[in-house]
């Protein structure tokens, strides 16, 4: 593999062999570490990016600014061993849109301060996202000549802050930026639809590109330009609480031929959750080097702690589910992060929808102390084989499971915190396996 996962992504393009590049959009503590010791066991590459909602320079949701996410990064990349080449951060989302309904001008400014944060922090992928309307805009949405050239403007924030840091630090390489506002907003969006989103008309695509090609150079940003990796497009591919519209290559057959006429230029792909593995063989295939995935991955998390939690009652033998009694008092008690994608009595939606919107939650002291009290108690106990096939299918099923015990009783390899992270593993798995189908030959 190169040092600079960004050029392996061109070598390989070069050599006309299929590759991509996943991205983990989570700020969860355990999702994190399951994708950078996966990272570290096999040396493949994989982006980890925060949006503009997670973190940001007022703390965003998860109360973390751009250096304090890079911070838990650093250390996680500290205790597997890996560098920040291996396991690159990126933005997502960069833009105005927490701030969006303040007055443009304002809102842009503080965007200018959010992109230079994320680049003083060591962000290496840049996803310029300035597709919202802002307080004073006509419209739903900003004229494409208007998003291009807020996308300038942030871009010149972000090289004017690299260009500042550049010399007083080693081995400090420069921002790559992804372009392109088809998707949904930080948060997702409700489906469209039995037939899903319609893809990116191709037209559209150039157009977009020629547009901010445009800005980019009348704003004296035609080194930046030659970093711009990808731009974002619609694949048609979405989910929502109960639903996926999967990845249909005959729908998207004339972005990849649009693509061809853009060398060194890749497509980037949002909501990729929960498609199948070989949906997302095609995308790679098909130029979508940039996979994203976060949601599908808390929810592989939920399962397994949900599923932990039935194994700590069995063992017990108590009745009840005491971390889904929990997490469901956290989420009715503050409805912000789902009050717009469930009604408020589906109980089911609350706790197992696709979007899972419990992601948000995980924080809360009440939450992480019930999680902890979780780990405590199953720690140590030999859980026996068929419990852990029965409420951890992600591990592999009862040979799995019986191959992972010792003499003893006990798991060779994994404790309650290892088993919670192993379900996460084999949703990772499935990506790696679209990007790098070769293993990263």
């Amino acid at each position: 593999m190169s040092a600079d996962p960004f050029r392996e992504l061109a070598a390989a393009r070069g050599a006309g062999r299929s590759r991509g590049l996943y991205s983990v959009c989570s700020s969860h503590p355990l999702v994190l570490e399951a994708a950078i010791r996966r990272s570290a066991g096999n040396g493949l590459p994989l982006l980890v990016e925060a949006t503009a909602n997670q973190v940001n320079q007022d703390g965003g949701y998860t109360g973390m600014r751009p250096a304090d996410f890079a911070a838990r990064l650093g250390a996680l990349r500290g205790r597997y061993g890996v560098g920040e080449a291996q396991v690159p951060f990126g933005g997502d989302h960069l833009g105005p849109h927490p701030w969006r309904k303040l007055p443009a001008e304002l809102a842009m400014s503080k965007a200018e301060v959010l992109v230079r944060a994320f680049v003083a922090a060591g962000a290496r992928k840049i996803h310029l996202d300035a597709s919202m309307a802002l307080g004073g805009d006509a419209g739903a949405a900003p004229a494409p000549e208007v998003v291009a050239s807020r996308a300038a403007r942030l871009c010149a924030a972000a090289e004017d802050e690299y260009r500042s840091l550049a010399s007083s630090r080693d081995s400090f390489p420069p921002p790559v930026y992804v372009i392109g506002t088809e998707v949904p907003v930080p948060g997702g969006v409700a489906a469209e639809g039995p037939e899903g989103p319609a893809p990116t008309l191709p037209e559209d695509f150039l157009s977009t590109l020629a547009l901010h090609r445009e800005r980019f150079a009348e704003a004296g940003l035609a080194s930046a330009w030659e970093r711009v990796a990808a731009v974002v497009v619609q694949p048609g591919v979405e989910f929502d609480s109960s639903g996926l519209s999967p990845y249909r290559r005959d729908r998207a057959s004339g972005l990849k031929a649009a693509l061809a006429s853009a060398p060194g230029l890749w497509f980037e792909a949002h909501s990729t959750d929960y498609q199948s593995d070989e949906a997302l063989r095609q995308l790679v295939e098909d130029g979508f080097a940039f996979l994203k995935v976060g949601p599908a991955l808390s929810f592989a998390l939920r399962e397994a702690l949900f599923g932990l939690s039935a194994i700590d009652a069995e063992l017990r033998g108590s009745s009840g589910a005491p971390l889904a009694h929990a997490l469901r008092e956290a989420m009715l008690a503050d409805d912000a992060h789902w009050k717009d994608y469930y009604p408020r009595g589906d109980g089911v939606a609350l706790l197992y929808s696709l979007s899972d919107r419990a992601r948000y939650y995980w924080d809360g002291p009440g939450l992480a102390a019930e999680v902890e009290r979780l780990f405590g108690s199953l720690g140590g106990t030999a859980i026996p084989a068929g419990l852990l096939s029965q409420f951890l299918p992600r591990l592999g099923g009862p040979h799995a499971a019986l191959a992972a015990r010792g003499p003893s009783g006990l798991s060779v390899q994994f404790g309650p915190r290892e088993l919670a992270m192993g379900a996460v593993d084999a949703e990772l798995a499935r990506y790696e396996a679209a990007c790098f189908p070769s293993g990263g030959r």
